[in-house]
């Protein structure tokens, strides 16, 4: 797996993860849609800790950046 996310795009992936967990636990969100969104929030947790993100590999999408070599 080579890396397809830059340190932008993980640390708003762990804010946007911190912010579900908030409002879970402060319930403003709760129910079905707390399970979902605190599925979500894991997976941005673990996407931002490996830097890949599955879905960007097949569109090509990187948010890395690119290194100029020479």
């Amino acid at each position: 797996m080579k890396a397809n996310m830059g340190t932008t795009d993980r640390a708003l992936r762990v804010g946007v993860a911190l912010l579900i967990a908030v409002l879970y636990y402060t319930n403003v969100i709760s129910g079905t849609i707390a399970i979902v969104l605190l599925a979500f929030a894991a997976i941005f947790v673990l996407t931002s800790l490996i830097s890949f993100c599955p879905l960007y590999a097949p569109f090509g999408i990187s948010t890395c950046k690119v290194e100029n070599k020479g």
